[in-house]
């Protein structure tokens, strides 16, 4: 078995978001490209009240680990049939370094290019983080591989929140036209190429960046960074509805992956959120060289991010230019 698949081996620290029974995935799926998608999209599905309900579901396992994790053969637990339980994220300083995790409150840039995900998965709803990036056409969402395509299947009703505000969305939603994986994620779903990217189409007559901006980013820039992360995490303590941060300085995961590991206590529903080096706290910018990606169950506490390398540059290079 690829080591990379493991599926029911690890618990995620951070993983996608699962809301209930909707649409299926498009069976034509096969049909498109192997590394990209042409994501259905109903007007008028994500409705505040749909947002708000999203629960976390367990998304890829990392490699190697003996814990098994819940929802690992598809039974994932169905959305609650009540209101979700509220739970306020740790109060923190944006100044705070290191940060193990806290609502982020020093507002800039990064309020606005960072969003969550929110996409039908098969017969479920469910969510993930993003971020808005530097590209050619100037709508490009950066985010996980999972978080477009997951267990063969690549997500349909896919679109971007920038500023999620608790069921708020202050500057709209943003419908992908097109998703991509790189290579090895689309083929194998290996978890050192976690990434996946979406062009999302125009609002209004405007582009994504020319409403909210977006994050430089950079590939091939090595490891050992003083980095920020960010996302959406609905788990306990969290609760999804605000911007969490982590901080400190990040290192080469020692174990079975070549990704970045950082010291942070984000839960489901921050997979895919920017990990960004050379981030300023006063404009918020920086410059994203991962997302969130996985974590290890016996490493509480730790989150791990793919490395930015020549493979998930060909998938970012394929999206900018779409």
């Amino acid at each position: 078995m690829n080591r990379h698949r493991t599926a029911a081996s690890v618990l995620l620290a951070a993983g996608a978001l699962l809301a209930g029974a909707l649409t299926a995935a498009s069976p034509s799926a096969a049909a498109q490209s192997p590394t990209s998608y042409r994501p259905s999209h109903t007007a008028g599905f994500w409705t505040a009240e749909r947002m708000r309900r999203a629960t976390p579901l367990d998304a890829p396992a990392g490699p190697g680990a003996t814990t098994t994790r819940t929802g690992a053969t598809g039974s994932a637990p169905s959305a609650p049939s009540g209101p979700p339980v509220r739970v306020a994220p740790t109060s923190a300083s944006p100044t705070a370094f290191p940060q193990a995790g806290g609502a982020w409150t020093g507002g800039g840039a990064i309020v606005k290019t960072s969003g969550r995900v929110f996409f039908t998965m098969g017969d479920r709803t469910a969510s993930c983080s993003g971020d808005s990036v530097t590209s050619a056409n100037g709508s490009t969402v950066i985010t996980a591989g999972h978080c477009v395509k997951y267990q063969g299947a690549w997500h349909t009703n896919w679109v971007f929140v920038p500023a999620y505000d608790n069921g708020n969305a202050p500057y709209g939603q943003w419908p992908a036209t097109k998703t991509f994986a790189t290579d090895q994620w689309a083929a194998s779903e290996d978890m050192n190429m976690d990434v996946g990217l979406a062009v999302v189409g125009p609002l209004n007559g405007r582009k994504l960046s020319q409403v909210v901006g977006a994050q430089g980013i950079l590939f091939n820039g090595g490891y050992n960074k003083k980095m920020y992360s960010f996302g959406f995490p609905a788990a306990a303590p969290y609760d999804g509805t605000k911007l969490v941060y982590c901080s400190g300085n990040s290192g080469k995961d020692f174990l079975l992956t070549k990704d970045h590991g950082l010291g942070c206590n984000m839960t489901g529903g921050s997979s895919g959120g920017p990990w960004l080096q050379d981030f300023n706290e006063a404009t918020g910018l920086g410059t994203q060289v991962s997302v969130n990606s996985f974590g290890y169950a016996f490493l509480p506490n730790r989150m791990y991010g793919p490395y930015f390398g020549d493979e998930a540059k060909a998938a970012y290079d394929r999206a900018q230019a779409s």
